[in-house]
Formats: C-alpha cells, sequence, structure tokens
C-alpha cells in the first residue's frame, strides 16, 4: 500500500515521495526502510517519519536491535580472541572491535579492554550478510567520546525512548541537568549509560529517564522537578 510521511506502516508498504525526492537530491534511508528497484518499502511496522533535510525512517517501538551503519552504540566486551574483541550489542550475533579501532593503538600499545567492559562505540560495518564490525574513533581518528566507559550505570530500554531523548525537541536532558550534572551517553541499541556525583543520583536520572517515554514536554519538566525535590530531601 503507498503511503505518506506521518502515516502508520507495515511491511511491504511503500513510499514514491521518498523516490521522488531521491531523484533530486541525496537521501538516508533509516532504520526501516530498504530500497527495492525502483521503490522504498517499509521492512517494520511502525510511524513514517522525515528529519530535514532528507533523512526518513520508520519509528516503532522494538527492543530487537538491528546493526545500521554509523550508528552510535554500547556495546558489552565478551570475549577476546586475538587482536579482535567480541562486543554484545545487544542484535541477533556479535560483533567484532580490533584493538587497532581506538585512538593512538598500535602493536606495541594496545588498548586496556578486558572482558565485561561497557564501550561506546559506533558501527562501521552493518549488513545483512556481513557481521557487524564496530569502532572506538571518528573518520579523523579521535576517540571523541567514544571507548572504555568507566564505573557508571548501564541500563536498557527501547529503541524509541533513545531516538526520543536524543531528540532537540524533548527537554528531559536539560531538565535534569537543571538539577544535579551528569554524564550520559545514549546508544542506538537501546542502552544507555549514567554516571552522577553518587549513586542515588545516578538511579534517579535513571529513573527519570525510563519514566520519560511515554509522558509529554510538560509532564517530563514537573517530574524531574518531582525527583530532585525527593533528592534535596534526603540530602538534608
Amino acid at each position: 500500500m503507498k503511503v505518506s510521511i506521518g502515516d502508520v506502516v507495515l511491511p511491504g508498504d511503500y513510499c514514491d515521495e521518498i523516490v521522488s525526492v531521491g531523484e533530486k537530491s541525496r537521501v538516508l534511508l533509516g532504520p526501516g526502510l530498504r530500497k527495492e528497484f525502483e521503490k522504498v518499502y517499509m521492512t517494520k511496522a511502525g510511524i513514517l517519519r522525515k528529519k530535514n533535510p532528507n533523512t526518513y525512517w520508520v519509528d516503532s517501538h522494538q527492543k530487537r536491535y538491528v546493526p545500521a551503519r554509523g550508528e552510535n552504540v554500547i556495546g558489552i566486551v565478551t570475549q577476546k580472541a586475538g587482536d579482535v574483541f567480541r562486543v554484545d550489542v545487544g542484535g541477533s550475533c556479535s560483533a567484532s572491535l580490533s584493538y587497532l579501532s581506538f585512538e593512538g593503538a598500535t602493536k606495541k600499545n594496545r588498548p586496556e579492554v578486558q572482558v565485561g567492559d561497557v564501550v561506546y562505540a559506533k558501527m562501521l560495518v552493518a549488513s545483512k550478510d556481513m557481521e557487524p564490525e564496530l569502532v572506538c574513533v571518528d573518520s579523523h581518528g579521535k576517540k571523541g567520546r567514544l571507548g572504555v566507559l568507566n564505573e557508571g550505570f548501564v541500563f536498557k530500554c527501547s529503541l524509541n525512548l533513545v531516538r526520543k531523548i536524543l531528540s532537540a525537541s524533548c527537554p528531559l536532558i536539560e531538565s535534569i541537568k537543571n538539577e544535579w550534572p551528569f554524564e550520559l551517553a545514549a546508544g542506538m541499541n537501546g542502552r544507555i549509560w549514567v554516571k552522577a556525583k553518587s549513586m542515588r543520583e545516578t538511579i534517579a536520572v535513571g529513573n527519570a529517564i525510563l519514566g520519560s517515554e511515554y509522558l509529554s514536554e510538560q509532564e517530563i519538566k514537573s517530574m524531574c522537578n518531582n525527583i530532585a525535590t525527593i533528592l534535596a530531601g534526603h540530602v538534608s
């Protein structure tokens, strides 16, 4: 069935609007979309979204992660095999991470990565026919915010919630920052890492994020104020 931006879609539906835009300029197809021949088909159920200028994806409340190239993810190192680390990213199979995929890494200067470590990495290779591959550097060879995440707390959530809190229109992060400082890394695979000054504040941030999934902007601000009041009461 033919659909438009903003419609509820099902696998097998197609959108001619994306094809017509692609004839004039470059188009990026995100999760839930696949081009076959001259049409763009939906591969999952959800709502067809667009981000200017020409990025399209299907917004769905799934928890199973399907690797997509260029996305930042949070993984857990499960095995060390020679020069490669095996990393669980929540997909159907584990991803590989070379020890040379860290800033400044050489054969003599290997990164300090152990089994069980949490890493924030970028998906370099993501194909249904190939094993996912991760890197902990950007296109300039710099780590930026990527690499091993020390201490902190990791929890799972829906993929939709990650996209929501990273949206410019979502007031959650700014509201929490106004109450107490913290560090946060959000993986597009439905994992979030949080580190605050104390365990109580870390858990409070995590609860605020999980509780915001189905709230409006005003409800999110009110919830953050309530949490801050409760924490202040415990401190005093």
